[in-house]
């Protein structure tokens, strides 16, 4: 028997048909503009995706208004993610028609806002924070995918396709190939408007996080003695370090992480106390590349191995006998060489 219904209203008033509570899924189903609003999309979008692709409301109740279930919004939020991940409109209809719906839940009535759809595709030109879109001429379906879920302040869609990058390629080739084209795109983007600080930030917080999660905890590390990775004093740009955790963890080599802007004596103190097998020093900007900082550290029974990386010295004074490393798979194999 079909249960009773009472209506609610959405947050802007608009009148919503609620299951009632002896309905143990309580379903809400939605108007077309309510799914419109929840997924971030133009209601005509919906329409067309409807009568192109068969994604419409599965409600046929006759003389009514058709509303969208729990299952139909999960579809339909299969395929946006399918076009997040570059798909086209086509190939995403066809995934979300075809791939397990999670059983049905309650359906808020609260929008949310992922990448702005219009068309049936997204439009990059116009994302929801205002100002262009990122220029990633030559990048990757992938990468592109990021971009646009970061520009739309979306972290769960960021941390989803980086977390398939990195289960599909792994960390090196993520970090080089969708990563940093972002990073430098929205890098470029600033510097060229002065907007998407808060872009930056919210990718910067998606990259640490998804590379923490691809880090194993070494119990038994290949090296008997650790390598330490550290930024300069006063460098706070620590990122690049967690892909380079990850892989020499990934290999079994064993790791300390000191995090940004270690003040020169902690450094030193944290040398004298493990007695590295290699020390990583990394800058990001040239201020903070002083080869007095690399020369000051202090010396150990055993040889220390000391590598600097990153943009900061790219035109710096490299003291000996520290060495440069440059790319991620270069500095992942030569530390390898060096501690194992």
């Amino acid at each position: 028997m079909t249960p009773p219904e009472h209506t609610a209203a959405t947050p802007d008033g608009e009148r919503e048909t609620v299951a009632a509570e002896d309905d143990p899924a309580h379903i809400v189903t939605l108007s077309v503009a309510a799914v419109a609003r929840r997924l971030g999309v133009a209601p005509a979008t919906l329409r067309t995706w409807d009568r192109r692709y068969g994604l419409g409301p599965s409600d046929h109740t006759t003389g009514r208004h058709r509303k969208y279930g729990p299952k139909d919004v999960a579809r339909l939020e299969l395929m946006q993610r399918a076009l997040l991940r570059g798909a086209s409109s086509a190939e995403a209809a066809k995934y979300a028609l075809s791939a397990p719906v999670p059983q049905p839940r309650l359906v808020s009535a609260t929008p949310v806002r992922p990448p702005v759809l219009t068309g049936g595709e997204f439009d990059v030109s116009a994302p929801p924070a205002g100002g262009r879109g990122l220029k990633l001429p030559g990048a990757s379906r992938l990468a592109r995918g990021v971009g646009r879920a970061a520009l739309a302040m979306d972290s769960a869609a960021v941390q989803l396709l980086l977390a398939d990058s990195i289960a599909q390629d792994g960390v090196i080739a993520t970090w080089d190939d969708v990563v940093r084209p972002v990073l430098t795109a929205i890098a470029a983007r600033w510097e060229h408007s002065g907007a998407g600080v808060e872009v930056s930030h919210l990718l910067d917080e998606c990259v640490l996080a998804a590379m923490v999660r691809a880090t194993p905890v070494v119990t038994q590390p290949r090296n008997h003695r650790p390598v330490l990775l550290a930024c300069m004093p006063e460098e706070r740009h620590n990122l690049a370090l967690y892909p380079l955790a990850a892989v020499l963890a990934g290999r079994g080599v064993g790791i300390r992480q000191l995090g940004a802007a270690l003040p020169l004596d902690a450094l030193a103190a944290a040398v004298r106390r493990t007695a590295p097998a290699a020390v990583v020093l990394w800058a990001q900007l040239p201020r903070y590349a002083d080869p007095g900082a690399v020369s000051a550290l202090p010396r150990t029974r055993q040889q220390v191995r000391v590598f600097v990386g990153g943009p900061g010295w790219a035109r710096g004074v490299v003291p000996s006998p520290a060495e440069r490393i440059n790319d991620l798979a270069d500095a992942a194999d030569v530390i390898e060489r060096a501690v194992c």
